[in-house]
């Protein structure tokens, strides 16, 4: 899967400051929303938030993957965070998290969905992925790993 297709630098921060799982969801939101027209940043941060009382999206290792379905998006949306300070982020193994990867799709697309996380999933499950994205010293260097060295 052509994960660059879904992310674009303007999407892609890097040692960005966020205090709370709460603060880097509304980030979130403010990044994805421009790219989704009629959507706000209220909404998109909703959707994860709705999400996430399901069940954290904190996967392990220091990595998150919140993700949404949204009636008013008419294309799906990733954003690629790096932290500055890792922050709890109620994760699997109870570590805190650094690396953000979101994804805000239309809310019919339930096949896609599921199968971009999985792709995303296994992309930073890689050790030398989330190693080199820690080690990023730019916005663009942090998109320029991550989609580079896709198979």
């Amino acid at each position: 899967m052509d994960l660059s297709s879904l992310l674009s630098p303007d999407c892609t921060r890097c040692a960005v400051a966020g205090s709370s799982k709460k603060k880097v969801l509304e980030l979130i939101g403010q990044l994805a929303a421009p790219r989704l027209s009629g959507t706000t940043s209220f909404d998109v941060f909703e959707s994860l938030l709705n999400r996430e009382r399901l069940g954290s999206t904190g996967i392990g290792l220091g990595v998150a993957i919140p993700h949404g379905r949204l009636s008013t998006a008419n294309k799906p949306v990733a954003i690629l965070l790096t932290l500055n300070e890792p922050v709890d982020f109620d994760a699997i193994d109870n570590q805190p998290v650094d690396i953000v990867f979101a994804l805000v799709v239309p809310e019919e697309e339930h096949e896609q969905h599921l199968q971009t996380l999985a792709a995303v999933a296994q992309r930073l499950n890689e050790k030398t992925c989330t190693r080199a994205l820690r080690e990023a010293k730019s916005d663009q260097e942090l998109f320029d790993l991550f989609t580079q060295a896709e198979v």
